[in-house]
């Protein structure tokens, strides 16, 4: 077939001929294409070329237009910032970039022979011993793929161990990371008892507590949860092993862990978390760094790699995969996970952001960011109509608004603030959480920040709070 040249669209290239196509089907036993994406809600497929798009243009034209595209975005860094609920803006000292950017490490993927790369393994080595201290683990892996993934990892490793197959979910649970689980036990078959978020100034632990029975493989727990509050890990902890139980929990911001104790320590089974507040950035949603730390008796359930420290033949200390579970490695049927990748570059920005803290380092940037958080909730909490729901937190807290939060949010927006994520765009589904909206301060929160955000709110509230119309 030969490509028009006068005509106004170009025929595409399409190595593969009907018979070819047909053929693949039929090997796979998929009737047509379309049956390929069975699983896609017919509400989501398109059944046409999306309107408005031109059929071509010129390489120079597109990257035109999506610098226009891209200008209309508020970013970060050109605005206040308040956002939060699993994804943080922390200063990243130039150092990291520098050193993530050497030859010796940057790479895409992870190296398949990593016994050469003794570099390599050494920075997982010690990744895994910072995880591990932060978390309170015994152990952890050299990483995975994101937060959520890691969280529906550790209820399958949980399920291996206890053998069993139903896991409570506690409502202070980040939604995505349910939402992550949920997709994933429809095709396992597991239970998943998830609770719903309610809008109180400590989560319910003992809702929580009284869920867990004799068939419960684990617990999961958000610490802090996404509403920024601090559960009783302990309590939990002795109700899960009373039944025979784990309890798992989620980091989704590992600084407040410079400022909090470590769940290991109280008693969890399984941490994972999220990495990218340490070293990662932003990133427009990713890549991210799952976090995965565990008692060393469940070592050969976990998933992912673990390196290790031995000596070579010459007695000098030297790096190897002491485990490698994931199913590149190993029999398919034999692995523990198929969405373990490790975010090698992802953890060595972590570690490096890591080393240069240090743990006394750590907890002077945990006091700060709980000292920004105090201020401001301190300021926003004396605009009228709003008040703060928590009794405890580190660096996020909810608010109450006397509106839709969601309202609020993009009034906040035209005016040049990033003021926080609405529950009504994290619950879309239960109204009584709508006036909610989770404010997150850092150590980049300044205090025109806070005053800019506090001015600009009361000014939007003020007819909603004397009962007019907004």
């Amino acid at each position: 077939m030969t490509p028009s040249l006068g005509g106004s669209e170009a025929m595409r290239y399409l190595p593969l001929t009907a018979s070819d196509r047909a053929e693949m089907l039929g090997v796979i036993g998929a009737a047509d294409i379309d049956a390929l994406f069975a699983d896609v809600p017919a509400e989501a497929r398109l059944d046409s070329p999306i309107a408005g798009l031109p059929r071509h243009a010129s390489e120079m034209a597109v990257g035109r237009h999506m610098a226009e595209l891209a200008a209309k975005n508020l970013s970060a860094g050109n605005a206040p910032f308040f956002l939060g609920a699993g994804a943080y803006r922390h200063h990243i000292p130039a150092s990291v970039d520098h050193l993530i950017q050497r030859g010796e490490f940057l790479t895409a993927y992870t190296p398949y022979q990593p016994e050469i790369a003794q570099g390599t393994l050494q920075v997982l080595f010690e990744f895994q011993t910072q995880v591990a201290r932060l978390f309170g683990t015994q152990i952890a892996n050299a990483s995975m793929y994101d937060g959520s993934t890691a969280c529906w990892e550790a209820i399958t490793m949980a399920g291996r161990i206890t053998r069993r197959g139903r896991t409570v979910i506690s409502g202070g649970l980040h939604p995505h990371y349910i939402a992550v689980a949920t997709t994933m036990a429809r095709f396992t078959g597991d239970v998943l008892l998830v609770q719903t978020p309610e809008l109180t100034a400590a989560p319910d632990d003992a809702a929580t507590i009284a869920a867990i029975d004799d068939e419960t493989s684990a617990v999961v727990v958000q610490y802090p949860d996404v509403l920024g509050r601090i559960p009783d890990l302990a309590a939990i902890t002795e109700a899960a092993h009373s039944k025979g139980a784990l309890l798992i929990v989620v980091v989704t911001e590992p600084v407040a862990l410079g400022l909090i104790e470590a769940p290991g320590t109280l008693g969890a089974d399984i941490v994972v978390g999220e990495g990218q507040a340490l070293g990662v950035g932003l990133q427009f949603g990713g890549p991210y760094l799952g976090l995965f730390g565990c008692r060393e008796k469940f070592v050969r359930q976990m998933p992912g790699r673990l390196c290790g420290e031995t000596v070579d033949a010459d007695g000098k200390r030297a790096f190897v995969l002491t485990l490698s579970t994931r199913e590149q490695h190993i029999r398919r049927e034999k692995a523990t996970s198929n969405i373990c990748t490790n975010s090698g570059l992802c953890a060595l920005a972590f570690s490096i952001h890591l080393t240069l803290l240090g743990g006394a380092g750590l907890g002077r940037l945990a006091r700060n960011n709980h000292t920004r958080a105090q201020a401001a909730a301190a300021a926003l909490t004396r605009v009228p109509g709003v008040s703060l729901l928590n009794d405890s937190y580190v660096n996020e807290f909810t608010l109450l608004l006397p509106r839709d939060a969601r309202e609020v949010v993009n009034d906040l927006a035209g005016h040049g603030i990033l003021g926080g994520v609405s529950l009504g765009r994290l619950y879309p589904g239960e109204t009584d959480l709508h006036c909610g909206l989770l404010v997150t301060a850092t150590e980049m929160t300044t205090d025109e920040d806070i005053q800019q955000f506090a001015t600009v709110l009361e000014a939007l509230l003020v007819d909603t709070h004397e009962g007019a119309p907004t």
